[in-house]
């Protein structure tokens, strides 16, 4: 086996050209395969923001008044995906490595390195009784509320000023919460069937506020003595017939729920009394519907959650998790979609509006003296989008999104973004 890899590693590295558009998958003489995959994307992004009313800053806005351009990755980054599986005794087993490396650079000329990030790295074992994964992989935890979002595949809200070192925010605050790439171990029950359930512990994380954390040591919830919970539960299932009377594959629906919870104390060292060291809880739900139908997809989801911020998880962009009093703030938000492919075409267009709120908290009115609260309220969003499926590996993306952030105290802050880009998929 050994022989074998390196021999496909070597092929990889001197000509790649010979993989086709599923990626290039190589058989080994002991029964194990090797494939890789993967996906460039580049978009050029210009973004006119302004200040709608100067009543000071927005704590957790996410739409700032900054004119600029940008040629970055966008919400997707690309990835080089290497996997090796096979299967022993009774046994399916699957190693997986995903690079997912960006284009951005900070503005500098001379931008040396551009962020190369270690997504996915992660073991499956399965058989008839399902699979259990270990290693690195996206949460389940509004899972479905991103992948089903139409933005993954273009660049969304933020694309010219946020996340200069990483992909653009998409929908992310503003319809749901990042769900992340975590360690976990995680088993989810037999693929193929109609109903899905995932269920699985996860790597804790430090809770953030009311300011962001630089590290792990500037949060106010330190103490991860216990692992995360996260699950999903999923159906999906045909609608409509053929002409032949058959059940239709192209017209079918899934509904899903997911959840969490985790509870963090507030000092990760070992104290005598549970007096000195309280906890917080943090917890959410969110669920979904997505309706595909004669060329048209529809996509309903949302969230609700407490002590779990607004854009990242447990408010470790913005410090929106917890209040001045560390107590958890409430966050929901939804996203609406529509997409239509006009058959026999390769055009598809689609809209969405996407909003995620922040409840305002007594511990956040007690701290103001009767001060203005700068505390975001919403960051909402309308995006439209045209894709041209140029070859079955291309697509061309043109993308139009109006953001707006809005905080307790009255400001407001508008862009309106315009971006155009190529996607690769091999």
């Amino acid at each position: 086996m050994k022989r074998s890899a390196l021999w496909c590693i070597a092929l990889l590295f001197a000509g790649v050209s010979t993989a086709r558009a599923q990626g290039l998958t190589m058989q080994m003489s002991n029964g194990w395969a090797f494939t890789f995959t993967g996906n460039v994307n580049a978009f050029l992004v210009y973004t006119n923001g302004s200040v709608d009313s100067a009543l000071g800053p927005i704590d957790g806005g996410l739409v700032g008044p900054q004119r600029v351009t940008r040629i970055r990755t966008g919400l997707l980054p690309g990835f080089a995906n290497f996997e090796a599986s096979g299967k022993e005794g009774d046994l399916d087993l699957k190693v997986h490595f995903g690079f997912a490396p960006q284009i951005n650079s900070t503005s500098l000329h001379d931008n040396f390195g551009a962020q190369i990030d270690m997504r996915e790295v992660y073991l499956t074992l399965g058989g008839g009784w399902g699979q259990i994964l270990a290693g690195r992989e996206l949460g389940l935890f509004q899972r479905q509320n991103i992948l089903t979002d139409m933005t993954l595949f273009g660049t969304g809200a933020s694309g010219g000023t946020l996340g200069a070192g990483g992909t653009t925010l998409g929908r992310i605050g503003f319809g749901y919460v990042y769900p992340n790439f975590n360690a976990q171990i995680t088993y989810s029950t037999p693929a193929g069937k109609p109903t899905q359930f995932s269920i699985g512990l996860f790597d804790p994380s430090v809770v953030c506020g009311p300011n962001a954390c630089a590290a792990a040591t500037d949060a106010n919830y330190q103490g991860t003595r216990l692992p995360r919970v996260e699950a999903e539960l999923s159906w999906t299932g045909n609608m409509g017939s053929s002409s032949s009377g058959q059940m239709s594959s192209a017209n079918k629906i899934m509904l899903w729920v997911n959840g969490m919870w985790q509870n963090t104390q507030m000092s990760a060292v070992s104290v005598q009394s549970p007096d000195t060291n309280p906890s917080i809880n943090s917890a959410g739900i969110g669920g979904g519907a997505k309706v595909d139908v004669n060329g048209f997809s529809l996509v309903g989801s949302g969230y609700y959650g407490s002590g779990i911020g607004t854009t990242l998880m447990f408010g470790q962009l913005d410090g929106s998790a917890i209040d001045p009093a560390l107590q958890a703030r409430k966050s929901w938000g939804y996203l609406a979609q529509v997409q239509y492919s006009q058959p026999g075409t390769h055009w598809t267009i689609g809209g969405s509006w996407g909003e995620s709120h922040l409840d305002e908290t007594n511990g956040d009115l007690a701290s103001l003296d009767g001060d203005p609260d700068p505390l975001v309220k919403y960051n909402r969003a309308a995006d439209v989008m045209l894709t041209y499926q140029w070859t079955k590996s291309l697509r061309w993306v043109v993308e139009y999104t109006w953001a707006r952030a809005a905080a307790y105290s009255g400001s407001q802050n508008t862009s309106n973004q315009g971006s155009s880009g190529f996607m690769l998929f091999f």
